[in-house]
């Protein structure tokens, strides 16, 4: 036999689960799945014909309650206690429905304290005891039956024949014929996100109406792990395992370098323009590629245009474009490098020529690029001048 405990206006349950005014019908038979040893006999009365006019219960046949969930937002409305011998029941911790206690009118009355005089409904022959949030069916016997509505107190019945709850009723409000399912209460959340409300906007075409823009700012740095990658700038459009680095000759002590069993792999987001190569090991960010679009490169039309603006630091002996400034050089996908190399570049530095080609065409049509190791940065340049992409790295710190 359950042993619960009576919330007026709120809820019923014990210390291990709670049916709660408001639950969704989905959590209560969460909670009748998990007390299952407990709990058995349980039905499901809904309407065939009229889902959305009749109401839908969860009929705990064995423990004589009913919950009785709002058809339409489907959230408990009811709690009905209609077996009051099948359940034990408590108020404030004091039991007032117990195989040992009777719950008479004497009973209810002094747990629950003065209220307003009871209603007769004749025709089915009830008295009527009505908290707010609370309500109690009492059955009178014909011969009891008043003659003045003055409530319980004034009906006279002889010693041991006064009558006992036959249903107990709990809602919200103060009337049970008036109430509703209550708001999603916020014990009911667990942290979890419950829709209000979703309104699909459409033209009469079926286009969205009036699509917006949201502009946002978010920054990536050497080091992210890729899971900050991700919460920052979305889903790559692709994830591409690098297979070998033919730049590799270039690094000092090449042919010391251990090949690594597992490849360090890029995130490729295409309509930003950008690569994130993430490393291997670490799985953190170790290098950036932009790309600049230009038509007659080998990767044109693969990514839109990086509108990018690169601060770079001129060195002393350098010419400077302006007074007083240390970043005083801001390069952008339309410099030409041409017009940039004279304050980048040591007269006797030679650039690395980079050839690429596709695995079913061995040739290239658009010809060699060059490659410009400024700083950080690692610039590449076509025939035309124009910069190809921006690779941006982290130096090796010194061990």
């Amino acid at each position: 036999m359950l042993d619960l405990e009576v919330v007026p206006e709120r809820s019923l349950g014990n210390e291990q689960w709670e049916f709660v005014l408001g639950m969704p019908f989905y959590q209560a038979v969460n909670i009748l799945r998990r007390q299952d040893r407990s709990i058995k006999g349980v039905q499901v009365w809904y309407s065939d014909q009229n889902p959305l006019q009749m109401d839908l219960v969860l009929n705990l046949s064995q423990d004589g309650i009913r919950l009785i969930f709002d058809p339409v937002v489907q959230r408990l409305k009811i709690i009905e206690v209609n077996n009051m011998s099948k359940v034990k029941l408590k108020y404030c911790g004091v039991p007032f429905n117990t195989p040992q206690v009777r719950p008479t009118i004497e009973q209810i009355d002094q747990s629950f304290g003065a209220t307003h005089p009871g209603v007769y409904i004749a025709e089915k022959q009830l008295f009527v005891l009505n908290f707010r949030g609370l309500s109690f069916d009492f059955p009178i016997d014909s011969k009891f039956e008043p003659k003045y509505a003055h409530g319980l107190g004034s009906l006279q019945f002889p010693n041991g024949a006064s009558p006992v709850v036959a249903r107990m009723c709990i809602y919200t409000g103060s009337s049970l014929n008036e109430c509703r399912a209550p708001p999603l209460p916020v014990t009911c959340f667990h942290g979890n996100c419950f829709l209000e409300c979703l309104e699909v906007l459409r033209e009469h075409n079926g286009k969205v109406l009036d699509p917006r823009k949201k502009l946002v700012e978010r920054i990536v740095r050497f080091g992210d792990s890729c899971q900050d990658v991700v919460s920052a700038l979305g889903c790559p459009s692709k994830v591409f395992w690098k297979s070998e680095d033919k730049m590799k000759i270039h690094m000092p002590e090449a042919h010391k370098r251990v090949r690594s069993h597992s490849a360090d792999y890029f995130y490729n987001y295409l309509t930003m323009g950008v690569d994130i190569l993430i490393d291997a090991s670490t799985h953190v960010v170790k290098k950036f590629i932009l790309h600049t679009n230009y038509p007659g490169h080998f990767n044109f039309n693969m990514y839109c245009r990086c509108e990018f603006k690169l601060p770079v630091t001129l060195e002393k002996s350098k010419p400077r474009l302006s007074q007083g400034d240390e970043e005083d050089l801001v390069i952008t996908a339309y410099s030409k490098w041409s017009d940039v190399q004279t304050l980048l570049l040591r007269p006797e530095q030679r650039p690395v020529i980079l050839n690429r080609s596709s695995s079913t065409n061995t040739s290239n049509p658009f010809g060699s690029t060059f490659c410009y190791g400024v700083q950080d940065i690692i610039f590449e340049v076509m025939q035309n001048q124009q910069i190809a992409s921006v690779t941006l790295y982290q130096p090796s710190q010194p061990s």
